[in-house]
């Protein structure tokens, strides 16, 4: 919703133009535009050096109804972006456009694909919303599907990581407020 609904009080002249504030309005509010977003802090790695997009691009969208928020990034490498040392693990994160519920952090499983453009070939994974590594909270803990354990997606894995190749993700989250 837009704004917080009316508290009708009994008696009360309904008109027009309250009619379409609290049904219309609110209604067509659920059929709006996504948003773009340009946090402060896309991209990171859980430990070591973070990355960098330098000449790449990323864009950044989101729609929040509610307290449901739908959201994707898609980041291009650019010939000058780094990818981090990855340290210790890898485990990149992005930011999220609204703090997630913190009650459910790191129990949203969020749809990763990674792109790599050299070798026509698409990696499927998964993530999780977590509030660990960023202050509006971050999708992480990003993993291949089948590797029978967390195998953090970094700058070497699933594969070496080179420009023009694409990471992909999208989600849904319920938002802390």
């Amino acid at each position: 919703m837009t704004f917080a609904p009316r508290t009708w009080v009994v008696g009360e002249v309904v008109t027009a133009a309250l009619m379409n504030q609290e049904i219309r309005d609110q209604f067509n509010s659920f059929f709006g535009a996504w948003t773009d977003y340009s946090p402060t802090f896309v991209w990171g790695a859980e430990t070591g050096t973070a990355p960098a997009i330098n000449n790449g691009t990323i864009v950044a969208r989101f729609l929040k109804v509610g307290r449901s928020v739908d959201y994707m990034h898609r980041i291009t490498m650019g010939s000058s972006t780094t990818y981090g040392d990855g340290g210790s693990n890898g485990n990149y994160f992005f930011s999220l456009p609204a703090a997630p519920l913190t009650t459910w952090s790191g129990h949203k499983t969020q749809f990763v694909v990674w792109r790599d453009e050299s070798a026509s070939l698409n990696v499927f994974g998964g993530g999780a919303v977590s509030t660990a590594n960023h202050a509006n909270g971050s999708l992480r803990q990003i993993s291949t599907p089948g590797t029978g354990g967390a195998a953090f997606w970094d700058s070497v894995a699933p594969f070496t990581m080179a420009a023009t190749d694409i990471l992909y993700h999208h989600g849904r989250y319920e938002a802390a407020a």
